[in-house]
């Protein structure tokens, strides 16, 4: 295992930096997942965070670092809508312009929402990376500062606090489960549970159609993916074949990429309604369909961190009022 690119202390530094800005969400036990694993199983809340997502962190944190010149001429980001809300809304506490650019695949909810908090949108495409190229031509066409929504140090950085809580919560924790798509959120945490818990294994997981960091890693390198529809779309769109740090980090710091199918993620949704009493969207409920599937073991006490509510809340009654797992299933 190589270096972590992203350091303990630059996590911590940004812990600082976040301390009265964004909440330190609750872990929480699972009794109904504890007794189904034999060991104990938490719930990291993070989908309690004002924005509904841990995406407040990262984008708080990138924007903490910006110089005045950048924060007079704006701020642009490429989004599957959970990091395109935080930006909005951290940039209007400081009252900075932000531009989101997403797919025609982004639900409506969250298109709304993000302009509800006074982003400006485009909608460009039907994949993550066509909205990508637009962000980029709004850098060089207006001198708007690039904030990624997961391949940048310090949204990297403003991600692995997350995982300063789990360990101060769980000292002895032994398996994290993290939703993946781009690896913000799965690097940062393993950077930070690691570098206090060395012992500790992170698992990420995702949703089988259109896994652009588990087809990299199988790959040995960045590739793209198509992308599909999912009740996990949070997890969709690629992670850029000139990905500079979350590839490599995912690679050296977490030890495996699990995939669900879409009755998988249905399911966690529907478990974590029905016996958690929390409302979460289905990038969140990725770690307990892990769980419910059977597709994690573990020797010691677990964290599932629910990263996201933002779920169209009609599809959500839909998955909850579901006869069968192949009704739940259909995004």
């Amino acid at each position: 295992m190589t270096k972590a690119m992203i350091s303990l202390a630059d996590i911590e530094k940004a812990n600082g930096m976040l301390a009265g800005k964004v909440a330190r969400t609750p872990t929480v036990p699972s009794y109904s997942l504890s007794q189904q694993m034999g060991v104990p199983v938490f719930l990291k809340l993070e989908h309690r965070q004002v924005t509904g997502s841990f995406k407040l962190r990262g984008a708080t944190n990138a924007l903490g670092h910006l110089s005045a010149a950048q924060k007079e001429r704006g701020v642009v980001a490429a989004s599957t809508g959970n990091h395109g809300r935080a930006l909005a809304y951290a940039a209007g506490l400081v009252g900075i312009r932000a531009v989101v650019c997403m797919s025609s695949l982004v639900p409506r909810n969250k298109v709304d929402e993000i302009q509800r908090l006074g982003a400006e949108i485009r909608i460009i495409g039907k994949s993550q990376d066509e909205a990508q190229e637009e962000a980029n031509r709004l850098v060089a066409s207006a001198g708007l500062t690039m904030v990624p929504p997961f391949d940048d140090a310090a949204i990297i950085a403003g991600q692995g606090t997350l995982g300063l809580e789990i360990v101060k919560d769980v000292p002895d924790v032994d398996t994290v489960l993290v939703p993946v798509s781009g690896g913000g959120l799965a690097s940062g945490v393993a950077a930070a549970v690691k570098g206090m818990r060395a012992p500790a294994k992170i698992i990420g997981v995702s949703m089988a159609k259109g896994a652009a960091m588990r087809a990299s890693l199988d790959a040995g390198k960045p590739v793209l993916v198509p992308e599909f529809a999912s009740l996990a779309d949070s997890l969709g769109g690629g992670i850029g074949l000139d990905n500079r740090l979350t590839f490599a980090m995912v690679r050296d710091l977490v030890n495996d990429v699990i995939l669900l199918c879409e009755a998988d993620i249905a399911s966690g949704i529907a478990h974590a309604y029905t016996k958690e009493r929390e409302v979460i969207e289905g990038a969140a409920a990725v770690g307990i369909g892990a769980l419910l599937a059977g597709k994690v073991k573990a020797n010691g006490p677990i964290v599932i961190i629910l990263s996201g509510q933002n779920v169209d809340m009609e599809q959500h009654r839909r998955i909850i009022c579901a006869a069968t797992p192949r009704e739940r299933a259909v995004p």
